[in-house]
């Protein structure tokens, strides 16, 4: 396949098609964003504790689910569980709304739903990641990962708005029908991707899945810039998480904000991840990429910082004042998450992508659930002021997990760090050749 410019990317059918049903599933997950913790919140009256387990137990499947889906996926065409899954979470979706007309909606039912559309989800993330570099060349990643994040970007802001105006005008379940719809447009498209992947190496996977399994941990393990890069997106997602539901509550509950306002607030994280995703390239050609880690990374910190003004001002100044928070983080997330990823895949070899992204998921994502659960305690023991700002120096440390690291010294996503002296395990597989990226993850 001949190289592309940006704009032949367009041209390619497969990644359009690709593109399109991403974009549609995107959509939907956004619109559940908002729907799903107003309707626990608002029409359920959930407790703290209880808007922590919700944004717990959609990340449970990746703890579980992660590593055999990663190593399983390896093996198989991508393409047909990628419909499924996108189906399958329509149809789940579909039994919210269903509940709610038969008053048999409640906070255990909510739970399940979700953590079953997870398991949908780890499906789909992991396929989504891997299928990529099968349809376009190593050298196109990196712009056809950009312009996914756009179309994240351009779902974030639409599936918040939208979510926000459809509780606003009807009511949350309503939402749900929405997702419904988008999830079967994203199969649909997803269908029409024509080219063969390639024909995974046969294996014996009775005997060998676990092995499989352990070679993908071993590689993030062993591999001492992406276990390095791994810690810091930990670090960062944990208190992210923590911040979710301790954010939800303030509010809904402590500004008393209308539904048209959150949602309002949501998507303007959609904003800052357009323009993040807009100038994440120019940005990565004229700073170098290890600095270019830390300082967005001290950015998201130092913009959550910001959410606590908001009690005391009046409630337009406050909306303002969170948009602006959400604009900015969102910006400097996905720069951070670009780079990251480019650096990430570009050393990592073909057989082992799908197994170093369920690896890395398994951790990351695995570690979310007591993040949620952490965050909802923590706002029931200090209160909700202080525990947005205990939440945000978390988000803040990540920067000092890269900036204390030799990754600080890399210039660009193919290089090695620069070494300081002899270790077993700094051999990381990098050329100097190429950078690539993956899917996104909250802050990865």
């Amino acid at each position: 396949m001949a190289n592309k410019t940006s704009s032949g990317l367009w041209r390619h059918a497969d990644f359009r098609n690709l593109w399109a049903g991403q974009t549609a599933s995107m959509l939907g997950a956004n619109i559940s964003e908002v729907a799903i913790p107003i309707i626990a919140s608002i029409m359920l009256s959930a407790s703290l504790f209880q808007m922590g387990l919700l944004g717990a137990v959609a990340y449970l499947p990746y703890l579980f689910m992660s590593l055999f889906a990663g190593a399983w996926l390896d093996r198989k065409p991508k393409r047909p569980f990628l419909i499924v899954a996108d189906v399958t979470r329509g149809v789940l979706l579909l039994l919210i709304p269903f509940a709610w007309w038969q008053h048999m909606l409640t906070i255990p039912l909510l739970l399940v739903i979700t953590v079953l559309v997870g398991f949908c989800s780890v499906v789909s993330d992991i396929a989504g990641s891997s299928i990529l570099p099968s349809l376009v060349e190593r050298t196109e990643l990196v712009d056809a990962n950009s312009k996914l994040e756009l179309s994240s970007s351009v779902s974030n802001i639409g599936g918040n708005a939208i979510g926000g105006a459809i509780v606003q005008a009807l009511t949350a379940p309503f939402a749900m029908m929405f997702n419904a719809v988008l999830y079967v447009v994203s199969g649909l498209f997803t269908a029409l991707i024509k080219k063969k992947e390639p024909t995974p190496e046969a294996t014996d996977e009775e005997r060998s899945i676990w092995r499989d399994i352990a070679e993908g941990a071993a590689f993030v393990v062993n591999n001492v810039t992406i276990r390095t890069l791994t810690l810091a997106t930990l670090v960062a997602n944990f208190f992210a998480m923590a911040l979710e539901p301790v954010f939800l509550v303030y509010i809904t509950r402590t500004l008393h904000l209308a539904p048209f306002y959150i949602g309002l607030v949501l998507s303007s994280s959609g904003l800052g991840a357009f323009v993040g995703a807009l100038i994440a390239g120019p940005l990565s050609r004229r700073i170098p990429l290890g600095k270019l880690l830390v300082l967005t990374s001290i950015v998201v910190g130092l913009a959550s910082l910001l959410t606590p003004l908001a009690t005391f001002m009046p409630t337009l100044i406050a909306v303002i004042l969170l948009v602006a928070m959400h604009i900015i983080d969102a910006a400097a997330i996905i720069v951070c998450n670009i780079n990251l990823r480019s650096y990430r895949t570009s050393i990592t070899p073909d057989n082992m992508q799908g197994r170093m992204t369920a690896s890395i998921r398994t951790v990351v994502m695995g570690m979310s659930p007591l993040g949620a659960i952490f965050g909802g305690l923590l706002g029931g023991w200090v209160g909700i002021q202080f525990a947005l700002i205990i939440t945000a120096l978390g988000i803040l440390s990540a920067a000092g997990v890269i900036g204390f690291s030799r990754i600080r010294k890399v210039v660009r996503p193919a290089e090695s760090p620069e070494p300081d002296g002899p270790s077993e395990d700094d051999s990381d597989g990098s050329t100097e050749s190429t950078g690539s990226t993956e899917s996104n993850e909250v802050t990865a």
